[in-house]
């Protein structure tokens, strides 16, 4: 697969990175490698994948040693959005060994948890591929890494909701109950939205869906329903609104919900859920000092 994915701006990876170094060194620094390694003593390291996945983070890895030790040189050989195997090498760390060591645990941190976000992003890209279908992601994300982990979704090949409740108006459940039902609900965001902001609504039942067609929406969250459902629901919907489905998605039920005809395929669990992707930090050589 061919994928083109455009960097985050440093300006956005070095506030995180650095309140993750802070929160390490807390209040002495790292006094375990201090008190072992030579201050003049230089290394070379490898980063290498432990099982199969996505890449994701490396930037944000990169930012940690280098706010450590600006001396350290990165190069990297796999990068974002690459796919390894176990005992690929994905960059080479060199130059002094402290800030090596100091920086890894951060390092690792973001580039693991980033890489998993990717890796099953990936695994639902792969399933329904050959539909017109696209996997996206949800606001449950961890609090404060939002960029990141929306970030790990396009490396896997995914694409973004709406980052933050600015960005859209999303009419759920909750909305519906508390404003009167579908067609007050949406005519009370269309009266309070300007004419650049879409307008999405969540649908639980067919007879919601009839409700919100008829007053228009720019698309429809189709909660929890079944393929038969969804595909009855795109046929109504008849390309008036974007189709996008959800409801626990994986893998495994992925295919079937694409096979509706449906646009989207949100999942949370990608962003909250997703298992970190095991890299390790390898030494492989000291040297000159």
């Amino acid at each position: 697969m061919s994928l083109h994915l455009e960097p985050l701006p440093a300006l956005l990876i070095e506030p995180a990175v650095r309140a993750a170094l802070a929160e390490d060194l807390g209040r002495a620094g790292d006094i375990t490698t201090m008190a072992t390694v030579p201050a003049e003593a230089k290394a070379r390291v490898l980063l290498n994948a432990r099982q199969p996945g996505r890449i994701a983070g490396l930037d944000c890895a990169r930012m940690a040693f280098r706010l450590v030790e600006p001396a350290l040189k990165v190069a990297v050989l796999k990068g974002d959005g690459s796919d390894v195997e176990p005992g690929d090498t994905i960059a080479a760390i060199e130059g002094p060994a402290r800030g090596i060591l100091t920086g890894e645990r951060v390092a690792l941190n973001f580039l693991g948890h980033m890489s998993g976000i990717a890796t099953a992003t990936r695994e639902i890209a792969r399933a329904i591929e050959g539909t017109k279908a696209q996997v996206c992601c949800t606001r449950k994300t961890t609090p404060g890494l939002r960029i990141f982990e929306k970030y790990a979704v396009r490396a896997g090949g995914g694409i973004n909701h709406r980052f933050g409740l600015d960005d859209a108006v999303l009419i759920k459940d909750n909305h519906i109950a508390m404003s009167g039902g579908v067609a007050a609900a949406i005519a009370r965001a269309k009266a309070a939205s300007g004419h650049m902001v879409k307008i999405e609504v969540e649908v639980d039942t067919l007879d919601q869906l009839d409700e919100a067609l008829a007053v228009g929406v720019d698309a429809v969250l189709l909660d929890n329903m079944t393929p038969d459902m969804l595909a009855e629901a795109v046929r109504r919907i008849g390309g008036r609104a974007i189709a996008e489905a959800s409801g626990r998605i994986t893998a495994a039920t992925a295919p079937a919900i694409a096979a509706s005809g449906v646009d989207l395929i949100s999942c949370g669990w990608i962003t909250h859920s997703a298992p970190c992707l095991d890299i390790g930090l390898d030494f492989d050589s000291l040297t000159a000092s």
